[in-house]
């Protein structure tokens, strides 16, 4: 009996979620009794540590696939999904090493570029988090036909200026707030910029050829609108290091921006595609050279209905349209390599060789970007 009722409750028990939680806690009584029997009101309930995780989104499902529930799904309702680009990371480690270069040969002092890491966040997240004063340079990728954004913190602002303007080493530059940047500052600081747009240029050319020209450059975050603020972007994080002084600089990507080479980006190294592997193609060159093909002569065709085909029989005779001098056709499987004459050479039959050989008119290249044509256009042979 005992059993039946344990069973009974476990069938009406509401399932351990936010919505059963609210209906549990809606058909429990205001009141309560206490040990001694006295009823008494306004007593809080205490919550079970199971109740505590699924409020605090700490729980998944049984299957593991479950969504985020409680505070943690409001937490990661602002979160974006980031698409590992392993190509992307090699180039911006390349562009580490050039900006080392540049940057010293700019200041004329020690600089020490490191990448403090990449991430994808939403653009109007990002705007928002940009404190001011800062230095804003919209950039357009003229080959993609986009935009992007990049960032000068106020830290690194007045140190580049005070290291170009000769200010003493190992001292924190002085920061003067409540003003706008002055038209030199604003030249000094553009120049540094098209040093890294100089620099992410060549980081990227091995992968895809392209040209960043700025565009503008504004203070105020509110006037560089290149993208929705819900879109996402890839943000990378330059720290520069000048003895002391130093701050970060941001390079925002779209990912509008980076769409037409986003096939190359998936990569993980650099040229990861068929062909161009010298090694290999000499030794399929070596072996296709030596193999055997069966070579058919052909000396004439005709068709003929099938209630006639049906009808032969040994002895029966069929009529050629040929002579002894016709050409007859080479073939190898499918394909016409060549024409040749029928004779005799002692006991056995020669075919001899009247036409050269037809060479096959498709390239390497062609070959190699057959599979991209027939593609991008559905039903199109390819070549």
């Amino acid at each position: 009996m005992a059993n039946d009722d344990l069973e009974a409750q476990d069938k009406d028990k509401i399932p351990l979620t936010p919505e059963g939680m609210a209906a549990e806690w809606a058909t429990m009584s205001d009141v309560v009794s206490d040990e001694s029997g006295e009823q008494e009101a306004n007593i809080d309930r205490l919550m079970n540590q199971e109740e505590i995780d699924t409020m605090l989104g700490f729980s998944i499902g049984d299957d593991g696939k479950g969504g985020r529930n409680g505070i943690q799904a409001i937490v990661d309702s602002g979160s974006v999904t980031y698409e590992r680009l392993p190509m992307l990371e090699i180039i911006f480690e390349r562009l580490v090493r050039l900006l080392s270069t540049s940057l010293r040969n700019l200041f004329s002092d020690n600089v020490e570029v490191t990448l403090e890491g990449i991430r994808s966040v939403r653009f109007g997240d990002y705007i928002n988090s940009i404190s001011l004063p800062a230095m804003l340079a919209v950039f357009k990728a003229e080959e993609w036909d986009n935009f992007g954004l990049v960032t000068i913190e106020a830290a690194l602002t007045y140190s580049v200026l005070d290291t170009m303007l000769g200010g003493k080493r190992g001292q924190a530059a002085a920061r003067v707030d409540g003003r706008p940047f002055t038209s030199i500052e604003m030249s000094l600081l553009r120049r540094v910029i098209g040093v890294v747009l100089g620099d992410a240029e060549a980081a990227f050319r091995p992968l895809s050829p392209v040209n960043f020209k700025v565009d503008r450059i504004e203070s105020n975050p509110r006037f560089v609108s290149i993208s929705r603020p819900a879109n996402a972007a890839i943000r990378v994080e330059l720290r520069f290091d000048m003895e002391g002084r130093g701050g970060s600089l941001h390079l925002l990507l779209p990912y509008a921006t980076i769409e037409p080479i986003r096939e190359l980006l998936l990569e993980s190294f650099m040229g990861e595609k068929l062909g161009r592997d010298p090694i290999w193609e000499n030794h399929l060159a070596t072996e296709v050279w030596q193999a055997d093909v069966a070579v058919k002569c052909v000396l004439h065709e005709c068709t003929m209905p099938l209630k006639r085909v049906m009808k032969l029989e040994i002895g029966d005779t069929l009529m050629f349209d040929a002579r002894p001098d016709s050409v007859a056709s080479l073939r190898c499987g499918e394909f016409i390599v060549s024409e040749g004459r029928i004779g005799r050479v002692d006991d056995k039959i020669a075919v001899q060789v009247v036409s050269p050989l037809r060479r096959s008119k498709t390239t390497m290249a062609a070959f190699d970007t057959s599979h991209l044509t027939s593609a991008s256009w559905p039903g199109r042979p390819a070549p």
